[in-house]
């Protein structure tokens, strides 16, 4: 779960395992594996890193 912001700044929390593409048109717009899509605030990068980061924390408490 990665927390994104809409363009009215609302924090929101998405499952980043159900991301299926992420554009910029040219806001990101991320589209779910179920259809429906979101407009945030962030950059295609930086939702790729929060991504990543969730993913890492994720797998290093499954190490534990």
């Amino acid at each position: 779960m990665i927390e994104l912001s809409k363009l009215n700044n609302i924090k929101f929390i998405i499952n980043c395992e159900q991301i299926e593409k992420i554009e910029s048109r040219p806001d990101t717009t991320i589209t779910m594996m179920n259809g429906h899509f979101y407009v945030v605030k962030e950059s295609i990068e930086e939702v790729i890193e929060k991504v990543i980061k969730y993913k890492r924390s994720f797998y290093l408490q499954k190490g534990d």
